[in-house]
């Protein structure tokens, strides 16, 4: 049998999803199980988008262009105008998802061997991306102590040799629901400025910012339009993982140039999914402030419950929809599939996704998960009541005086 790539090895598995057989044999023995491990949400998808859906007469489904529809381009450019985001159809190219979008960008800005710094934790598929485009990761550690802000600068610069090509951010984060500041921003487009870096900016979860907060916009920073890349999705915004439908944006024609032939290889990104992503553009204001409502009272109620288990930590995000709590457990790992395997609550259970597979340093995230509050409330209620009840029996369970040093300030 012929062996198979390197990079093939390389790859790795989602710790998001690596636990799904151990959640199917827990639903045989008629457990139920609570996804808190993924984030895919039970909103609705907006109507106007499954009103088009159903009313749209289409012969054949073609082929769009491989920068997807220019009315829709031209439709997003709009919608960013909305955040002081002035764009043109030209600078906006639609993709299979974010991943596509960040995947080109990695394939036209890098090249073997190239770094990226990433403050971690970080969305765990940000790792395959980079083996896919044989990217070497370079993370800078955040902490919980201060709920995951953006890391000393100084830190950032320690990273920086003659192979660094760039830095990548997520704004609001997956998987801390951190709000990067306009202040931290502006520190990070000195840094871009002063060593001609690429800035990749994730704001998928812009739509969701709690207490007040408004989300700044990589785009929005002075002087480095030719170095910001923006990659956006429907995905979260509309309730719509399934569309598969995202967009790579930037001001820097000769990035979007190159993009544009990997599109032109994969031909052109979906067009049922490009029908209902601009159909989208439709949604009125009440939705995202029904959403936002109804994000901020899951988020209390999980945020909050889990603050009042004994020795559990839990930062309260300010934007998207998850969180990263610290735990007083020997192995985040093992207690998740212990969870699975051996633990039930009322015959209840709730699936997690360990925290090791979100930083790329493998000695950091050992007592940590990520939670996405993507259920309603009762569920994260059950879901609270499992965690602490599970807490009282797991056999490794650390005592005060155990508690890991990578949790101190």
């Amino acid at each position: 049998m012929p062996g198979l790539s390197n990079k093939a090895d390389q790859m790795p598995a989602s710790p998001i999803r690596k636990l799904v057989p151990y959640a199917e044999a827990a639903k045989q023995r008629g457990v139920t199980v609570y996804h808190l491990n993924i984030g895919q949400p039970d909103i609705e998808t907006p109507k106007v988008v499954r009103d088009t859906l159903k009313t749209k007469d289409i012969k054949v489904i073609e082929y769009s262009h491989s920068a997807g529809f220019a009315s829709y381009r031209e439709g997003l450019a709009q919608y960013y105008a909305g955040f002081g985001i002035n764009l043109s159809a030209e600078e906006i190219m639609i993709t299979t998802g974010g991943s596509e979008a960040l995947i080109f960008a990695f394939q036209s800005c890098f090249n073997p061997g190239d770094e990226l710094i990433i403050p971690e934790p970080f969305y765990a598929n940000y790792n395959g991306f980079a083996t896919t485009a044989n990217v070497s990761v370079k993370p800078v550690t955040a902490s919980i102590s201060n709920g995951f802000a953006l890391p000393k600068i100084e830190d950032f610069e320690a990273l920086i040799t003659e192979k660094t090509k760039g830095i990548l951010i997520c704004n609001p984060g997956n998987p801390t629901g951190y709000l990067y500041s306009k202040e931290e921003l502006e520190q990070l487009r000195d840094l871009v400025k002063k060593h001609d870096l690429f800035l990749f900016a994730d704001e998928v979860y812009r739509e969701f910012c709690y207490d007040g907060a408004k989300p700044f916009s990589a785009l929005q920073l002075e002087g480095i339009d030719e170095n910001v890349v923006l990659v956006d999705s429907v995905s979260k915004r509309y309730s719509m993982c399934g569309a598969r439908i995202g967009a790579l944006i930037s001001k820097n024609k000769e990035l979007m140039a190159a993009a544009l032939k990997f599109g032109q290889a994969r031909l052109s990104p979906p067009t049922l999914g490009q029908i209902a992503g601009e159909a989208a553009l439709k949604t009125p204001q009440s939705y995202f402030d029904d959403v936002i409502e109804e994000y901020v009272e899951r988020r209390n109620i999980l945020v909050d419950g889990l603050n009042e288990i004994d020795g559990v930590i839990c930062p309260k995000p300010s934007g998207a929809f998850y969180a990263i709590a610290q735990l007083p457990i020997d192995d985040a790992d093992n207690f998740c599939q212990w969870r699975l395997e051996d633990f039930s609550h009322i015959n209840q259970t709730i699936m997690l996704a360990p925290a090791t597979g979100f930083y790329a340093n493998k000695s950091l995230g050992k007592q940590q998960v990520r939670l996405a509050y993507v259920l309603n409330s009762e569920a994260l209620r059950n879901s609270v009541e499992c965690l602490k009840e599970a807490l009282k029996i797991y056999p490794g369970l650390l005592k005060n005086n155990q508690v890991a040093s990578e949790y101190q300030p």
